[in-house]
Protein backbone atom coordinates (compact mmCIF):
# COMPACT_ATOMS: atom_id res chain seq x y z
CA UNK A 1 0.00 0.00 0.00
CA UNK A 2 3.10 2.36 0.90
CA UNK A 3 4.30 1.63 -2.13
CA UNK A 4 1.44 2.49 -4.58
CA UNK A 5 0.58 5.37 -2.46
CA UNK A 6 3.67 6.78 -3.26
CA UNK A 7 3.86 5.67 -7.15
CA UNK A 8 0.22 8.18 -6.92
CA UNK A 9 1.58 11.01 -5.62
CA UNK A 10 4.89 10.82 -8.10
CA UNK A 11 1.88 10.66 -11.05
CA UNK A 12 -0.24 13.38 -9.20
CA UNK A 13 3.62 15.45 -9.03
CA UNK A 14 4.73 14.74 -12.87
CA UNK A 15 0.91 15.87 -13.70
CA UNK A 16 0.95 19.05 -12.23
CA UNK A 17 4.02 19.97 -13.09
CA UNK A 18 3.36 19.45 -16.78
CA UNK A 19 0.35 21.55 -16.25
CA UNK A 20 2.26 24.19 -14.45
CA UNK A 21 4.99 23.84 -17.83
CA UNK A 22 2.09 24.06 -20.03
CA UNK A 23 0.86 26.94 -18.23
CA UNK A 24 4.48 28.70 -17.88
CA UNK A 25 4.93 28.02 -21.55
CA UNK A 26 1.57 29.34 -22.62
CA UNK A 27 2.35 32.39 -20.58
CA UNK A 28 5.42 32.76 -22.57
CA UNK A 29 3.72 32.20 -25.86
CA UNK A 30 3.74 35.55 -28.01
CA UNK A 31 -0.22 36.33 -28.70
CA UNK A 32 -1.08 36.65 -32.64
CA UNK A 33 -3.84 39.55 -33.00
CA UNK A 34 -6.86 39.08 -35.84
CA UNK A 35 -6.65 41.43 -38.33
CA UNK A 36 -10.21 42.75 -39.57
CA UNK A 37 -9.52 45.34 -42.76
CA UNK A 38 -13.07 47.11 -43.46
CA UNK A 39 -14.14 49.94 -45.64
CA UNK A 40 -16.91 52.52 -44.89
CA UNK A 41 -18.25 51.88 -48.24
CA UNK A 42 -18.76 49.33 -50.93
CA UNK A 43 -17.10 51.46 -53.40
CA UNK A 44 -15.44 54.81 -53.76
CA UNK A 45 -15.02 57.60 -56.36
CA UNK A 46 -11.68 59.02 -57.77
CA UNK A 47 -10.81 62.29 -56.67
CA UNK A 48 -12.61 62.06 -52.86
CA UNK A 49 -11.84 60.92 -49.88
CA UNK A 50 -12.33 57.48 -48.60
CA UNK A 51 -12.12 56.51 -45.17
CA UNK A 52 -11.00 52.55 -43.91
CA UNK A 53 -10.36 51.11 -40.62
CA UNK A 54 -8.12 48.22 -38.87
CA UNK A 55 -9.84 45.83 -36.55
CA UNK A 56 -7.43 44.83 -33.69
CA UNK A 57 -8.80 41.59 -31.45
CA UNK A 58 -5.64 40.02 -29.62
CA UNK A 59 -6.72 36.75 -26.94
CA UNK A 60 -8.20 36.89 -23.66
CA UNK A 61 -5.47 38.82 -21.60
CA UNK A 62 -3.42 40.43 -23.84
CA UNK A 63 -2.56 43.57 -25.06
CA UNK A 64 -0.21 45.80 -26.79
CA UNK A 65 1.87 48.82 -26.47
CA UNK A 66 -0.19 52.26 -27.50
CA UNK A 67 1.14 54.59 -30.51
CA UNK A 68 2.97 56.57 -27.79
CA UNK A 69 4.06 54.02 -24.72
CA UNK A 70 5.59 55.96 -21.89
CA UNK A 71 8.34 53.60 -21.72
CA UNK A 72 11.03 54.56 -24.62
CA UNK A 73 12.03 51.29 -24.64
CA UNK A 74 9.05 49.80 -25.59
CA UNK A 75 7.83 49.41 -29.07
CA UNK A 76 5.07 51.62 -30.22
CA UNK A 77 2.13 50.61 -32.14
CA UNK A 78 2.26 52.02 -35.63
CA UNK A 79 0.48 51.18 -39.29
CA UNK A 80 2.31 52.03 -42.29
CA UNK A 81 0.88 51.96 -45.61
CA UNK A 82 2.40 51.27 -49.17
CA UNK A 83 -0.14 53.15 -50.97
CA UNK A 84 0.06 52.73 -54.54
CA UNK A 85 0.76 55.46 -57.09
CA UNK A 86 -2.66 57.72 -56.83
CA UNK A 87 -3.32 57.22 -53.49
CA UNK A 88 -2.31 59.23 -50.60
CA UNK A 89 -2.57 59.13 -46.92
CA UNK A 90 -4.19 62.22 -45.45
CA UNK A 91 -4.23 60.45 -41.56
CA UNK A 92 -4.52 57.39 -39.19
CA UNK A 93 -6.31 57.51 -36.00
CA UNK A 94 -5.45 55.94 -32.93
CA UNK A 95 -8.11 55.16 -30.54
CA UNK A 96 -7.59 56.26 -26.80
CA UNK A 97 -4.73 54.43 -24.60
CA UNK A 98 -5.87 52.56 -21.54
CA UNK A 99 -3.47 52.31 -17.97
CA UNK A 100 -1.74 48.64 -17.69
CA UNK A 101 -0.77 47.62 -14.31
CA UNK A 102 1.90 44.81 -14.65
CA UNK A 103 2.92 42.88 -11.45
CA UNK A 104 6.52 43.97 -9.97
CA UNK A 105 5.87 47.30 -12.27
CA UNK A 106 5.30 50.76 -10.41
CA UNK A 107 4.28 52.85 -13.31
CA UNK A 108 1.70 51.38 -15.51
CA UNK A 109 1.89 50.65 -19.30
CA UNK A 110 -0.17 53.04 -21.96
CA UNK A 111 -1.82 50.06 -23.97
CA UNK A 112 -4.95 49.04 -26.48
CA UNK A 113 -7.36 47.12 -25.28
CA UNK A 114 -7.80 43.37 -26.57
CA UNK A 115 -10.05 45.18 -29.09
CA UNK A 116 -9.74 48.02 -31.14
CA UNK A 117 -9.88 49.79 -34.35
CA UNK A 118 -7.73 51.93 -36.38
CA UNK A 119 -9.06 54.72 -38.83
CA UNK A 120 -7.23 55.82 -41.85
CA UNK A 121 -8.13 57.83 -44.30
CA UNK A 122 -7.03 58.12 -48.20
CA UNK A 123 -6.94 60.53 -50.71
CA UNK A 124 -7.89 59.40 -54.06
CA UNK A 125 -6.61 61.16 -57.39
CA UNK A 126 -8.91 61.60 -59.82
CA UNK A 127 -6.55 60.11 -62.70
CA UNK A 128 -7.47 56.17 -60.69
CA UNK A 129 -8.73 54.02 -63.35
CA UNK A 130 -11.66 51.99 -61.87
CA UNK A 131 -11.49 48.70 -60.75
CA UNK A 132 -9.92 47.10 -57.64
CA UNK A 133 -6.96 48.27 -56.06
CA UNK A 134 -4.94 46.48 -53.16
CA UNK A 135 -3.50 49.21 -50.73
CA UNK A 136 -0.86 46.92 -48.50
CA UNK A 137 -0.31 48.16 -44.90
CA UNK A 138 2.32 47.07 -42.28
CA UNK A 139 0.54 46.78 -38.35
CA UNK A 140 4.09 46.82 -35.99
CA UNK A 141 2.80 45.72 -32.71
CA UNK A 142 4.30 44.84 -29.07
CA UNK A 143 1.84 42.79 -27.23
CA UNK A 144 2.31 42.65 -23.29
CA UNK A 145 0.32 41.13 -20.33
CA UNK A 146 -0.06 41.41 -16.81
CA UNK A 147 3.71 40.04 -16.22
CA UNK A 148 5.84 40.72 -19.09
CA UNK A 149 6.17 42.18 -22.16
CA UNK A 150 6.83 40.09 -25.71
CA UNK A 151 9.03 40.74 -28.75
CA UNK A 152 8.07 43.32 -30.86
CA UNK A 153 6.55 41.83 -34.58
CA UNK A 154 5.11 42.91 -37.83
CA UNK A 155 1.51 41.80 -39.45
CA UNK A 156 1.23 42.26 -43.28
CA UNK A 157 -2.92 43.45 -43.81
CA UNK A 158 -4.27 45.79 -46.52
CA UNK A 159 -7.30 46.87 -48.37
CA UNK A 160 -8.84 46.73 -51.65
CA UNK A 161 -10.72 49.75 -52.67
CA UNK A 162 -13.46 49.03 -55.78
CA UNK A 163 -13.17 52.34 -57.47
CA UNK A 164 -16.35 53.06 -59.16
CA UNK A 165 -17.40 55.55 -62.17
CA UNK A 166 -18.61 58.78 -60.42
CA UNK A 167 -22.27 58.26 -61.50
CA UNK A 168 -22.44 54.82 -59.89
CA UNK A 169 -23.75 54.83 -56.58
CA UNK A 170 -22.02 53.50 -53.11
CA UNK A 171 -23.49 52.11 -50.08
CA UNK A 172 -22.41 52.57 -46.67
CA UNK A 173 -20.79 49.41 -44.91
CA UNK A 174 -19.69 50.17 -41.23
CA UNK A 175 -20.40 53.68 -41.09
CA UNK A 176 -21.19 52.76 -37.39
CA UNK A 177 -17.66 51.29 -36.55
CA UNK A 178 -16.38 54.59 -38.09
CA UNK A 179 -18.39 56.65 -36.10
CA UNK A 180 -18.09 55.24 -32.75
CA UNK A 181 -14.12 54.78 -32.48
CA UNK A 182 -12.32 55.24 -35.42
CA UNK A 183 -12.58 58.96 -36.39
CA UNK A 184 -13.17 62.15 -33.17
CA UNK A 185 -14.91 59.56 -30.95
CA UNK A 186 -18.25 60.60 -32.64
CA UNK A 187 -19.74 61.98 -35.94
CA UNK A 188 -17.08 62.81 -38.27
CA UNK A 189 -16.36 65.62 -40.03
CA UNK A 190 -15.17 64.78 -43.17
CA UNK A 191 -16.55 63.73 -46.67
CA UNK A 192 -18.13 59.88 -46.70
CA UNK A 193 -17.97 58.36 -50.25
CA UNK A 194 -20.84 56.66 -49.20
CA UNK A 195 -22.84 59.74 -48.42
CA UNK A 196 -25.96 60.73 -50.26
CA UNK A 197 -24.46 64.30 -51.36
CA UNK A 198 -21.89 62.81 -52.80
CA UNK A 199 -23.45 59.46 -53.94
CA UNK A 200 -23.83 61.18 -57.72
CA UNK A 201 -20.95 62.78 -58.23
CA UNK A 202 -16.80 62.90 -56.59
CA UNK A 203 -16.86 65.06 -53.17
CA UNK A 204 -15.34 68.12 -53.14
CA UNK A 205 -12.75 69.31 -50.68
CA UNK A 206 -14.35 69.65 -47.69
CA UNK A 207 -14.25 73.51 -46.54
CA UNK A 208 -12.53 73.90 -43.07
CA UNK A 209 -14.96 75.51 -40.59
CA UNK A 210 -14.99 78.88 -39.41
CA UNK A 211 -14.70 77.48 -35.99
CA UNK A 212 -11.12 75.86 -36.82
CA UNK A 213 -9.97 78.69 -38.66
CA UNK A 214 -10.71 81.07 -35.67
CA UNK A 215 -8.40 79.22 -33.24
CA UNK A 216 -5.60 80.38 -35.66
CA UNK A 217 -3.59 83.62 -36.44
CA UNK A 218 -2.72 84.54 -39.54
CA UNK A 219 1.19 85.19 -39.21
CA UNK A 220 1.63 85.88 -43.33
CA UNK A 221 0.98 85.34 -46.69
CA UNK A 222 2.49 85.12 -50.03
CA UNK A 223 1.88 84.02 -53.47
CA UNK A 224 3.36 83.31 -56.82
CA UNK A 225 6.64 81.12 -57.57
CA UNK A 226 9.32 82.07 -54.79
CA UNK A 227 12.49 80.56 -54.59
CA UNK A 228 14.25 79.60 -51.67
CA UNK A 229 16.13 82.58 -50.71
CA UNK A 230 11.90 84.55 -50.37
CA UNK A 231 10.42 81.52 -49.46
CA UNK A 232 12.80 80.82 -46.26
CA UNK A 233 12.41 85.23 -46.03
CA UNK A 234 8.62 84.89 -45.77
CA UNK A 235 8.87 82.07 -43.24
CA UNK A 236 11.42 84.24 -40.74
CA UNK A 237 9.06 87.48 -40.99
CA UNK A 238 6.31 85.15 -39.94
CA UNK A 239 7.57 83.51 -37.45
CA UNK A 240 8.97 87.02 -35.97
CA UNK A 241 5.82 88.56 -37.10
CA UNK A 242 7.12 90.90 -39.11
CA UNK A 243 4.48 92.11 -41.64
CA UNK A 244 5.37 92.78 -45.22
CA UNK A 245 5.07 96.65 -45.94
CA UNK A 246 2.41 97.39 -48.52
CA UNK A 247 1.33 99.65 -50.81
CA UNK A 248 -0.66 101.99 -48.51
CA UNK A 249 1.91 101.64 -45.73
CA UNK A 250 4.31 104.01 -44.82
CA UNK A 251 5.46 106.73 -47.17
CA UNK A 252 3.18 104.50 -49.72
CA UNK A 253 0.06 105.49 -48.75
CA UNK A 254 0.97 109.53 -49.10
CA UNK A 255 2.65 108.82 -52.35
CA UNK A 256 -0.27 106.97 -53.98
CA UNK A 257 -2.89 109.26 -52.48
CA UNK A 258 -0.57 112.45 -53.98
CA UNK A 259 -0.51 110.91 -57.32
CA UNK A 260 -4.31 110.06 -57.59
CA UNK A 261 -4.80 113.87 -55.81
CA UNK A 262 -3.11 115.68 -59.00
CA UNK A 263 -4.33 113.30 -61.76
CA UNK A 264 -7.50 114.22 -60.85
CA UNK A 265 -6.42 118.20 -60.26
CA UNK A 266 -4.35 117.37 -64.22
CA UNK A 267 -8.48 116.03 -65.60
CA UNK A 268 -9.15 119.50 -65.38
CA UNK A 269 -6.55 120.70 -67.72
CA UNK A 270 -7.62 118.19 -70.59
CA UNK A 271 -9.91 119.61 -73.40
CA UNK A 272 -12.53 117.19 -72.33
CA UNK A 273 -13.04 119.99 -68.60
CA UNK A 274 -11.02 122.96 -68.84
CA UNK A 275 -13.53 124.64 -72.18
CA UNK A 276 -16.90 123.34 -70.04
CA UNK A 277 -16.39 125.49 -66.54
CA UNK A 278 -17.06 128.59 -67.39
CA UNK A 279 -20.59 127.25 -69.21
CA UNK A 280 -21.35 124.80 -66.16
CA UNK A 281 -20.53 127.66 -64.18
CA UNK A 282 -22.87 129.94 -65.88
CA UNK A 283 -25.72 126.95 -65.76
CA UNK A 284 -25.59 127.03 -62.17
CA UNK A 285 -25.35 130.71 -61.35
CA UNK A 286 -22.15 131.08 -60.37
CA UNK A 287 -19.32 133.10 -61.57
CA UNK A 288 -20.23 136.46 -62.46
CA UNK A 289 -23.97 135.26 -61.83
CA UNK A 290 -23.36 134.97 -58.57
CA UNK A 291 -23.89 138.04 -56.78
CA UNK A 292 -21.05 137.61 -54.79
CA UNK A 293 -17.74 135.68 -54.68
CA UNK A 294 -18.26 134.29 -51.09
CA UNK A 295 -21.99 132.79 -52.97
CA UNK A 296 -20.04 131.49 -56.22
CA UNK A 297 -17.04 130.02 -53.97
CA UNK A 298 -19.89 127.71 -52.12
CA UNK A 299 -22.06 126.97 -55.22
CA UNK A 300 -18.72 125.72 -57.17
CA UNK A 301 -17.84 124.14 -53.81
CA UNK A 302 -20.90 122.61 -53.86
CA UNK A 303 -20.48 121.53 -57.86
CA UNK A 304 -17.00 120.11 -56.81
CA UNK A 305 -17.93 117.69 -53.91
CA UNK A 306 -20.97 116.43 -55.74
CA UNK A 307 -18.10 115.39 -58.41
CA UNK A 308 -15.47 113.88 -55.47
CA UNK A 309 -18.98 112.51 -54.05
CA UNK A 310 -20.41 110.55 -56.73
CA UNK A 311 -17.00 108.94 -58.17
CA UNK A 312 -15.99 107.86 -54.25
CA UNK A 313 -19.41 106.03 -54.02
CA UNK A 314 -19.63 104.90 -57.03
CA UNK A 315 -16.18 103.47 -56.69
CA UNK A 316 -17.20 102.14 -53.26
CA UNK A 317 -19.77 100.52 -54.65
CA UNK A 318 -18.28 98.96 -57.70
CA UNK A 319 -15.09 97.38 -54.95
CA UNK A 320 -17.16 96.21 -52.59
CA UNK A 321 -19.53 94.36 -54.92
CA UNK A 322 -16.51 93.06 -56.73
CA UNK A 323 -15.80 90.91 -53.73
CA UNK A 324 -14.33 88.31 -55.92
CA UNK A 325 -12.02 90.57 -58.40
CA UNK A 326 -8.74 89.12 -57.22
CA UNK A 327 -10.38 85.80 -58.27
CA UNK A 328 -11.18 87.63 -61.47
CA UNK A 329 -8.15 89.01 -61.78
CA UNK A 330 -6.66 85.95 -61.85
CA UNK A 331 -8.46 84.51 -64.78
CA UNK A 332 -6.65 85.10 -68.25
CA UNK A 333 -9.89 86.08 -70.22
CA UNK A 334 -10.65 89.38 -67.65
CA UNK A 335 -6.92 90.52 -68.12
CA UNK A 336 -6.60 90.35 -71.75
CA UNK A 337 -10.34 91.93 -71.83
CA UNK A 338 -9.02 94.63 -69.95
CA UNK A 339 -5.89 95.30 -71.69
CA UNK A 340 -8.05 95.54 -75.16
CA UNK A 341 -10.41 98.06 -73.16
CA UNK A 342 -7.65 100.33 -72.22
CA UNK A 343 -5.80 100.03 -75.44
CA UNK A 344 -9.63 101.38 -77.34
CA UNK A 345 -9.38 104.25 -74.83
CA UNK A 346 -5.91 104.94 -75.20
CA UNK A 347 -6.71 105.30 -79.06
CA UNK A 348 -9.64 107.71 -77.74
CA UNK A 349 -7.14 109.86 -75.50
CA UNK A 350 -5.00 110.01 -79.28
CA UNK A 351 -8.48 111.12 -81.11
CA UNK A 352 -7.66 108.17 -83.14
CA UNK A 353 -11.81 107.28 -82.16
CA UNK A 354 -13.96 109.11 -80.65
CA UNK A 355 -15.89 108.40 -77.22
CA UNK A 356 -17.87 110.87 -75.46
CA UNK A 357 -20.72 110.30 -73.19
CA UNK A 358 -20.98 114.48 -72.21
CA UNK A 359 -23.47 115.11 -75.27
CA UNK A 360 -26.51 113.32 -73.30
CA UNK A 361 -25.74 116.22 -70.73
CA UNK A 362 -27.81 118.55 -73.18
CA UNK A 363 -30.96 116.20 -72.40
CA UNK A 364 -30.72 116.93 -68.50
CA UNK A 365 -32.55 120.41 -68.21
CA UNK A 366 -32.78 122.06 -64.75
CA UNK A 367 -34.83 124.90 -65.79
CA UNK A 368 -34.38 128.42 -65.12
CA UNK A 369 -35.84 129.03 -62.13
CA UNK A 370 -33.62 126.71 -60.52
CA UNK A 371 -30.19 128.02 -61.07
CA UNK A 372 -28.33 129.74 -58.41
CA UNK A 373 -29.70 127.13 -56.03
CA UNK A 374 -26.91 124.88 -54.09
CA UNK A 375 -28.93 121.75 -54.96
CA UNK A 376 -28.81 122.35 -59.01
CA UNK A 377 -25.48 122.98 -58.41
CA UNK A 378 -24.81 119.75 -56.64
CA UNK A 379 -27.04 118.23 -58.96
CA UNK A 380 -25.32 118.93 -62.07
CA UNK A 381 -21.94 118.14 -60.47
CA UNK A 382 -23.13 114.46 -60.15
CA UNK A 383 -24.37 114.50 -63.56
CA UNK A 384 -21.24 115.61 -65.17
CA UNK A 385 -19.29 113.26 -63.09
CA UNK A 386 -21.74 110.12 -64.48
CA UNK A 387 -21.54 111.81 -68.24
CA UNK A 388 -17.85 111.99 -67.94
CA UNK A 389 -15.53 112.72 -71.43
CA UNK A 390 -13.31 110.66 -73.25
CA UNK A 391 -10.59 112.12 -70.77
CA UNK A 392 -12.11 111.24 -67.80
CA UNK A 393 -13.91 107.76 -68.27
CA UNK A 394 -10.53 106.05 -68.76
CA UNK A 395 -8.40 107.56 -65.91
CA UNK A 396 -11.99 106.86 -63.72
CA UNK A 397 -11.72 102.95 -64.64
CA UNK A 398 -7.83 102.96 -64.41
CA UNK A 399 -8.06 104.54 -60.20
CA UNK A 400 -11.36 101.89 -60.11
CA UNK A 401 -9.68 98.95 -61.06
CA UNK A 402 -6.56 99.46 -59.21
CA UNK A 403 -7.99 100.54 -56.23
CA UNK A 404 -10.23 96.92 -56.19
CA UNK A 405 -6.82 95.01 -56.67
CA UNK A 406 -5.66 96.77 -53.56
CA UNK A 407 -9.08 96.37 -51.69
CA UNK A 408 -8.66 92.82 -52.66
CA UNK A 409 -5.11 91.94 -51.26
CA UNK A 410 -6.18 93.15 -48.12
CA UNK A 411 -5.88 97.05 -48.16
CA UNK A 412 -8.66 98.76 -47.11
CA UNK A 413 -7.32 102.16 -47.57
CA UNK A 414 -7.36 101.51 -51.41
CA UNK A 415 -11.40 102.39 -50.55
CA UNK A 416 -10.48 106.02 -51.05
CA UNK A 417 -8.65 106.48 -53.95
CA UNK A 418 -11.56 107.31 -55.90
CA UNK A 419 -12.96 109.81 -53.87
CA UNK A 420 -9.41 111.30 -53.52
CA UNK A 421 -9.50 111.55 -57.62
CA UNK A 422 -12.94 113.36 -57.57
CA UNK A 423 -11.53 116.08 -54.73
CA UNK A 424 -8.78 117.03 -56.98
CA UNK A 425 -11.12 117.47 -59.74
CA UNK A 426 -13.34 119.30 -57.52
CA UNK A 427 -10.27 121.67 -56.47
CA UNK A 428 -10.51 124.65 -59.05
CA UNK A 429 -14.75 124.82 -59.44
CA UNK A 430 -14.97 126.79 -56.00
CA UNK A 431 -11.70 129.10 -57.22
CA UNK A 432 -13.92 129.92 -60.47
CA UNK A 433 -16.92 129.94 -58.94
CA UNK A 434 -15.74 132.91 -56.65
CA UNK A 435 -14.46 134.64 -59.96
CA UNK A 436 -10.89 134.27 -59.50
CA UNK A 437 -9.20 134.01 -62.41
CA UNK A 438 -6.47 131.43 -61.29
CA UNK A 439 -7.56 129.01 -64.40
CA UNK A 440 -5.71 128.79 -67.42
CA UNK A 441 -6.67 129.95 -70.92
CA UNK A 442 -8.27 126.78 -73.26
CA UNK A 443 -5.61 126.21 -75.90
CA UNK A 444 -3.48 123.32 -77.82
CA UNK A 445 -1.35 122.71 -74.76
CA UNK A 446 -4.33 120.76 -73.51
CA UNK A 447 -3.92 117.87 -76.40
CA UNK A 448 -0.92 117.34 -74.95
CA UNK A 449 -2.00 117.12 -71.52
CA UNK A 450 -4.80 114.36 -72.78
CA UNK A 451 -2.20 112.45 -74.55
CA UNK A 452 0.17 112.18 -71.52
CA UNK A 453 -2.68 110.87 -69.90
CA UNK A 454 -3.06 108.55 -72.88
CA UNK A 455 0.80 106.94 -72.49
CA UNK A 456 -0.08 106.14 -68.96
CA UNK A 457 -3.69 104.10 -70.02
CA UNK A 458 -1.35 102.49 -72.77
CA UNK A 459 1.15 101.13 -70.16
CA UNK A 460 -1.71 99.51 -68.54
CA UNK A 461 -3.28 97.92 -71.11
CA UNK A 462 0.63 96.58 -71.53
CA UNK A 463 0.32 95.36 -68.41
CA UNK A 464 -2.80 93.54 -67.99
CA UNK A 465 -1.86 92.13 -71.43
CA UNK A 466 1.19 90.53 -69.35
CA UNK A 467 -0.74 89.79 -67.04
CA UNK A 468 -3.06 87.67 -69.39
CA UNK A 469 0.09 85.62 -70.77
CA UNK A 470 1.47 84.94 -67.60
CA UNK A 471 -1.60 83.20 -66.48
CA UNK A 472 -2.22 81.50 -69.60
CA UNK A 473 1.63 80.04 -69.50
CA UNK A 474 1.23 79.37 -66.21
CA UNK A 475 -1.82 76.99 -67.22
CA UNK A 476 0.20 75.45 -70.24
CA UNK A 477 0.32 72.15 -67.28
CA UNK A 478 -0.53 68.66 -67.35
CA UNK A 479 -2.59 68.57 -64.96
CA UNK A 480 -1.77 64.82 -63.85
CA UNK A 481 1.66 65.52 -63.53
CA UNK A 482 0.52 68.21 -60.66
CA UNK A 483 -1.59 65.85 -59.18
CA UNK A 484 1.75 63.32 -59.37
CA UNK A 485 3.24 66.09 -57.33
CA UNK A 486 0.89 66.50 -54.33
CA UNK A 487 0.09 62.68 -54.17
CA UNK A 488 4.29 62.79 -53.31
CA UNK A 489 3.97 65.18 -51.14
CA UNK A 490 0.62 63.80 -49.17
CA UNK A 491 2.62 60.82 -49.03
CA UNK A 492 5.49 62.65 -47.43
CA UNK A 493 3.52 63.95 -44.99
CA UNK A 494 1.15 66.67 -46.09
CA UNK A 495 -2.54 67.14 -44.96
CA UNK A 496 -5.34 67.18 -47.56
CA UNK A 497 -7.88 67.71 -45.28
CA UNK A 498 -7.47 71.23 -44.06
CA UNK A 499 -9.89 70.62 -41.28
CA UNK A 500 -7.70 67.49 -40.20
CA UNK A 501 -4.56 69.08 -40.21
CA UNK A 502 -5.85 72.42 -38.28
CA UNK A 503 -7.46 69.72 -35.89
CA UNK A 504 -3.93 68.23 -35.54
CA UNK A 505 -2.34 71.45 -35.37
CA UNK A 506 -4.82 72.76 -32.51
CA UNK A 507 -3.82 69.60 -30.49
CA UNK A 508 -0.10 69.46 -31.00
CA UNK A 509 0.06 73.48 -30.58
CA UNK A 510 2.50 73.41 -34.28
CA UNK A 511 2.38 76.29 -36.71
CA UNK A 512 0.49 75.20 -39.98
CA UNK A 513 1.38 75.95 -43.64
CA UNK A 514 -1.05 76.26 -46.03
CA UNK A 515 -0.28 75.23 -49.70
CA UNK A 516 -2.97 76.51 -52.04
CA UNK A 517 -2.90 74.80 -55.50
CA UNK A 518 -4.77 73.32 -58.52
CA UNK A 519 -4.39 70.60 -61.50
CA UNK A 520 -3.82 73.94 -63.80
CA UNK A 521 -1.60 75.69 -61.82
CA UNK A 522 1.93 75.48 -63.34
CA UNK A 523 3.85 77.17 -60.78
CA UNK A 524 2.30 75.22 -57.87
CA UNK A 525 4.16 72.01 -60.10
CA UNK A 526 7.48 74.54 -60.16
CA UNK A 527 7.07 75.04 -56.54
CA UNK A 528 6.75 71.17 -55.38
CA UNK A 529 9.84 70.69 -57.77
CA UNK A 530 11.92 72.95 -56.78
CA UNK A 531 11.86 75.27 -53.47
CA UNK A 532 9.54 73.03 -51.73
CA UNK A 533 12.12 70.43 -52.08
CA UNK A 534 14.82 72.34 -50.96
CA UNK A 535 16.52 71.10 -48.27
CA UNK A 536 16.53 74.11 -46.15
CA UNK A 537 12.93 74.85 -46.76
CA UNK A 538 12.11 71.37 -45.80
CA UNK A 539 14.20 71.64 -42.25
CA UNK A 540 12.80 75.50 -41.49
CA UNK A 541 9.04 73.51 -41.95
CA UNK A 542 9.89 70.17 -40.46
CA UNK A 543 8.13 71.30 -37.53
CA UNK A 544 4.93 72.81 -39.54
CA UNK A 545 1.66 70.94 -40.02
CA UNK A 546 1.59 71.00 -43.83
CA UNK A 547 -1.80 71.36 -45.52
CA UNK A 548 -2.32 71.14 -49.44
CA UNK A 549 -5.81 72.82 -50.09
CA UNK A 550 -7.02 72.03 -53.63
CA UNK A 551 -8.54 75.36 -55.10
CA UNK A 552 -9.71 73.86 -58.17
CA UNK A 553 -12.52 76.29 -58.71
CA UNK A 554 -11.31 79.88 -57.15
CA UNK A 555 -14.72 81.60 -58.04
CA UNK A 556 -17.08 78.14 -55.98
CA UNK A 557 -16.69 77.54 -52.54
CA UNK A 558 -15.37 76.31 -50.51
CA UNK A 559 -11.78 77.46 -52.86
CA UNK A 560 -13.47 81.29 -52.59
CA UNK A 561 -14.28 81.60 -49.09
CA UNK A 562 -10.85 80.10 -48.34
CA UNK A 563 -8.97 82.49 -50.73
CA UNK A 564 -11.43 85.35 -49.66
CA UNK A 565 -10.37 84.60 -45.79
CA UNK A 566 -6.65 85.03 -46.70
CA UNK A 567 -6.71 87.38 -49.42
CA UNK A 568 -5.38 85.59 -51.88
CA UNK A 569 -5.34 86.53 -55.43
CA UNK A 570 -4.38 83.90 -57.59
CA UNK A 571 -2.23 80.88 -57.11
CA UNK A 572 0.17 78.99 -55.51
CA UNK A 573 -1.21 80.89 -52.51
CA UNK A 574 0.98 80.19 -49.05
CA UNK A 575 -0.43 81.10 -45.55
CA UNK A 576 1.49 80.55 -42.27
CA UNK A 577 -1.11 80.61 -39.53
CA UNK A 578 -0.13 79.87 -35.69
CA UNK A 579 -2.79 78.03 -32.82
CA UNK A 580 -3.90 81.18 -30.61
Amino acid sequence: MTSRASRTRSWLLVIASAIAWATRAQAQTPPTPDLLPTTAADGAHADTSVRVALQVRLPEGAHVNSNKPRDPALKPTSLSLDAPSGIGVVEIVFPEPQDLKQNGVDQPLSVFEREFTIGVELRLSKSLPTGEIVVPATFSYQACNATMCFAPKKAQTGWTLNIVPSATRVASLHREVFDRIAFGHGESPGVWSGDAASASAPAAVPAPTRASLDDFVVQGTAGGALGTTDFLRFIHNAEAGIKEKGLFEGRGALAILFIVFVGGLALNLTPCVLPMIPINLAIIGAGAQAGSRGRGFLLGATYGSAMAVVYGVLGVAVILTAGTFGTINADPWFNAGIALLFVVLALAMFDVIVIDFSRFSSSVNVGSTGRGTFLVAFAMGAVAALLAGACVAPVVLQVVLFSSHLYATGTASALALPFVLGLGMAVPWPIAGAGIAALPRPGAWMVRIKQVFGVFILGTAVYYGYEAYGIFANRWVDPAAVSASVEEQLKAGWHASMDEGLALARLERKPVLIDMWATWCKNCLVMDATTLKDQEVTMALSNYIKIKFQAESPDESPAKDVMARFGAVGLPTYVILRPK
